[in-house]
This record gives structure tokens, C-alpha cells and sequence, in this order.
């Protein structure tokens, strides 16, 4: 009996308390009014290196959704792989009217857009890097650790580098000013380098073009048949590296290692039909879901651009067809109907 009234009267004061407590009322809300104050009108220009490749059109769809969707204005330029070209457009932005409220931008190497982005910054822009790391403390850098990804690349080599093979290596690198290639070839030679028994016995320059890919990877291969692996820095030059190895006879026997942006028909696709034996690929949907995420917190803090810099890497890990997935690739045609492109 007296267990039960004790429990009656730790039941009273309870109630007691929920009967003064003041109910939360949704019109008490502020936040989805200060949300809408924060973003509504907002002016977002995307400036990759240009528009017609898979990476670009990927970012742009998802971008035009999700900033249309909060009320603000989405834009893109297309440099068309115009170092120039790209510094007139962020100079455009920055003396337009109304200035853009953040600019996303994709740097063809390590310094040329740096003074330029400082003074989007100091004009009270906002500056996202994606993908391509620069000389410059944007707000926000998204992409790739190129020299993880580098190593990743290696390890795909040292794998199918294994016993019975030549050991030998060969590398298609980029250019020699682009961040993503400098960076590359550190983690790859990082890696090369714990292996003796490896050698890296050529490593031409394809300025990402695969036409060029195709003929120093036919000249690679009269002069070593024998190679083991090849990594190749892009996916869009990695084509051409591909049809020289096709030229020569030697599918299967030469493995072909790229990175590229995870587009089903430019990797998924290359790695079911044997073009390509491992890739290390962006995962587009979620690096997008960042650049949107870190546009509506920036817009929202009151922060002074360039104040303050933060970094989110990109997951590095090598596809192959023996590990691949449904959602190891996303698709572009899916990806703009649902931007209603």
C-alpha cells in the first residue's frame, strides 16, 4: 500500500508539471522564417573548367535544383578550358549587379586564379573549390585528396603488378601545373617507392587530352610490350590510353588504371566491357550534396568570406567489375530530369 502511494504521488507531480508547462507553438518557430530570410534571393554562379563534360553537368543539376528550390538564382559559365576565359568571368561576377552571393569554382592550376578569388572574397563573396585545389584559402574546399587518390592508383598497380609480371609501370600524367596531376603523382610515387622491386619506366605528359594519351601510351607500349599496368590521370584521357592498348594487342595483359567523375557510361560502363580495370571515382552526388549544404550554412552564419576555410574530402577507393556496384556510378540523363533540365 505504501509503494502505491508513493507511486500516485511521483504520478502527481508529474502531471503537475506537464499542466504548467507552456506548449511549443509551430507560429514560436523562427527557424524556417530565418532560413527563408538567409537564402531567399541568393545569387549562385558555378564556374568549373567547363561546361561540357560529365563532372560539370553533374554539379550543375543538382546545384539548379536545390538553390532554385530555397528561392535563390542559379548561373553557370562556361570557360570552355580557358585559364582567360575563367579569370574574365569570376572578374564579371565580381563588378556585376547584384554581385553573386557565392561563386563555385573549379581552378585550372595551383595559382592562376588566386589574387582574383581574394578579391571575390574581399567583395563579400563566398568562394567554393571544388575538385581542383589552388593556392588560395576558400571558404570551402570539396573534391578529391589527389594525393590519396594517387596512392589508391598505385595500389590498384601493385596489385595487378603482382608475381610472374615485368613489374614495370608506366604513367599518362596530365600536365605538370594542375594541382590534381602534381598531387597524383606524389601518391603514386609514394606508394612506387616502398616497392623496390616496381618500376615506373615511363611517364608522359597528355595535357588531358585523349588523343595525346593514345600516342604516347602506343609509344610506351613499342617501347615496353611488356608492361604490367598503366594509370592514366583522367578518365577522359584514359579513352585514348585504352584504344592504344586495344592497338597493341595486349587487353587483359595490361592493366588500365584511371580516376574519373563515377558517370555510368565513363566508368561503370568502361569497367564492365574490360577498358578499364580499376577506377577511383567521385562520388558526384554526395560531393554536390556538400557543395549545397556548406552554400546554405555559409549563407546563414553572418561570416565574413575568407575568414575561416574548411576542407571535405571525397572517399577514395578503387572501383574494379569484380567489387563494383548498383550505386557505384550515378547517371547523368537520371540526375538532370531530376534537376528538370
Amino acid at each position: 500500500m505504501r509503494r502505491m502511494k508513493t507511486l500516485a504521488a511521483a504520478a502527481a507531480i508529474v502531471l503537475a508539471g506537464l499542466a504548467v508547462a507552456q506548449p511549443v507553438l509551430a507560429d514560436s518557430d523562427t527557424a524556417p522564417a530565418d532560413y527563408a530570410k538567409a537564402l531567399n534571393g541568393k545569387r549562385v554562379i558555378l564556374i568549373p573548367l567547363a561546361m561540357g563534360f560529365d563532372l560539370a553537368q553533374g554539379w550543375a543539376a543538382i546545384l539548379k535544383r536545390e538553390v532554385t528550390a530555397f528561392g535563390g538564382t542559379f548561373e553557370t559559365r562556361d570557360p570552355n578550358w580557358s585559364t582567360e576565359a575563367g579569370a574574365q568571368a569570376i572578374t564579371e561576377a565580381i563588378s556585376s549587379s547584384p554581385r553573386p552571393d557565392v561563386l563555385v569554382v573549379m581552378a585550372p592550376d595551383l595559382n592562376s586564379y588566386t589574387r582574383i578569388l581574394k578579391k571575390a572574397q574581399d567583395a563579400g563573396i563566398f568562394v567554393l573549390l571544388i575538385d581542383n585545389p589552388a593556392n588560395f584559402k576558400a571558404d570551402t574546399y570539396m573534391g578529391s585528396d589527389w594525393t590519396k587518390l594517387g596512392a589508391v592508383e598505385a595500389g590498384a598497380a601493385v596489385e595487378a603488378c603482382g608475381e610472374g609480371t615485368s613489374k614495370k609501370i608506366g604513367l599518362v600524367q596530365g600536365d605538370e601545373v594542375n594541382a590534381t596531376s602534381i598531387f597524383q603523382y606524389e601518391g603514386i610515387m609514394n606508394v612506387i617507392n616502398q616497392h623496390p622491386d616496381l618500376k615506373v619506366v615511363a611517364k608522359p605528359v597528355s595535357n588531358w587530352d585523349p588523343t595525346t594519351s593514345r600516342t604516347v601510351t602506343a609509344t610506351m607500349l613499342q617501347q615496353n610490350p611488356d608492361l604490367c599496368a598503366i594509370i592514366d590521370f583522367w578518365d577522359g584521357d584514359a579513352t585514348g590510353a585504352a584504344a592504344a592498348i586495344r592497338d597493341a594487342n595486349l587487353q587483359g595483359k595490361v592493366k588500365l588504371i584511371t580516376t574519373g567523375g563515377g558517370e555510368k557510361s565513363a566508368d561503370c560502363d568502361m569497367l564492365e566491357n574490360g577498358t578499364y580495370d580499376a577506377v577511383v571515382m567521385t562520388e558526384l552526388p554526395k560531393e554536390a550534396g556538400d557543395m549545397v549544404a556548406m552554400i546554405k550554412y555559409l549563407l546563414q552564419t553572418g561570416m565574413k568570406p575568407g575568414s575561416y576555410t574548411a576542407h571535405l574530402y571525397t572517399l577514395e577507393q578503387a572501383t574494379t567489375k569484380a567489387n563494383m556496384r548498383p550505386d557505384s556510378c550515378w547517371d547523368l540523363k537520371a540526375l538532370q530530369a531530376m534537376a528538370g533540365n
